[in-house]
């Protein structure tokens, strides 16, 4: 059994919400959308803060622990690196002239990925911000990223159907994994190491096995399209998020459905498209951002 039960609602932004991002160091998040600037939320009393300016829509952000920093990527195919508490920016490029739609970083090399609607993603050094690598993956979009826990896979979702696995140790493709029948919206790696689950515009959730990236499962979890994926950081289950305006929570040891968070079920849900989630760290929370320009603060309690 698990009680969802919504904490805050907290009102902004002006426009529709791309990406939240978890602080570096502190109780809060940080948010991003069509709207002019990255703000950060003071999870203890709510309360807003703009910390950064943008010149275009926010599509993905990105916390750098070890530098302290904040990645953002924009419309513009602007990569920016700042540090959140001056709001003074360490590092800005514009190697990318389209959307950056994933930002992520591989701790072991220290090292940064976005990937881009140029089709590309883009290696750069953390210690000098020298571009390393810039590769082409697919012939369109590559919307998104995954990275599995011992850093030595890289996954990347496609506006072509296509799942492409790569190397991290030489950026070598390993496999190409054919399933989904429209563009893929969100990847995942779970914590054990044992699967990758991808999301569509197909509105399919697919099990894919590591050993050998097989097909285990494939069956429509959404309405519409799954932007969304995240696994609980300690706990057995793991959360949806799509573009039917729902949050759908799972069991990450059976997959099976174990709760839905939406208008439909009577909770005081998002109304419009659910564009990305994220867990607490250190607590029983989720947060949710939405085309509604609300950021949803849910606590969730399972019998585990």
């Amino acid at each position: 059994m698990i009680e969802v039960t919504r904490i805050a609602a907290l009102e902004g932004h002006q426009n529709p919400i791309y990406s939240v991002e978890n602080s570096v160091n502190k109780n809060a998040v940080y948010t991003a959308g069509n709207d002019k600037g990255v703000v950060e939320w003071d999870l203890e009393n709510f309360t807003p803060k703009v910390v950064l300016p943008v010149k275009s829509s926010v599509y993905a952000l990105h916390t750098l622990k070890e530098q302290q920093f904040l990645a953002v990527g924009e419309r513009s195919g602007q990569l920016t690196i700042a540090d959140p508490e001056s709001g003074k920016a360490a590092f800005i490029s514009v190697h990318h002239k389209k959307p950056i739609f994933e930002i992520t970083s591989i701790k072991r090399k220290n090292e940064l990925l976005a990937s881009s609607e140029d089709g590309t993603v883009s290696v750069w050094d953390l210690n000098s911000f020298n571009l390393l690598y810039n590769f082409n993956v697919s012939a369109d979009t590559v919307r998104c990223i995954a990275v599995s826990k011992d850093e030595s896979l890289a996954a990347f979702g496609c506006k072509d159907n296509l799942i492409q696995i790569y190397s991290l140790e030489d950026y070598s493709l390993l496999h190409t994994l054919e399933a989904h029948t429209m563009p893929v919206t969100s990847l995942q790696f779970s914590p054990d190491g044992k699967y990758l689950l991808s999301g569509a515009r197909d509105a399919h959730l697919n099990i894919w096995d590591i050993n050998g990236f097989t097909l285990l499962d494939s069956f429509a979890a959404h309405l519409f399209s799954i932007y969304d994926i995240e696994f609980h950081p300690t706990l057995p289950y793991f959360a949806t998020a799509s573009r039917d305006k729902s949050i759908k929570i799972w069991s990450s040891e059976t997959f099976k459905l174990r709760k839905i968070i939406s208008r439909e079920k009577g909770m005081d849900a998002h109304m419009l498209s659910v564009n990305k989630i994220i867990w607490l760290p250190n607590k029983e929370q989720l947060i949710s951002v939405s085309d509604d320009k609300l950021v949803m603060v849910w606590d969730i309690q399972a019998d585990v």
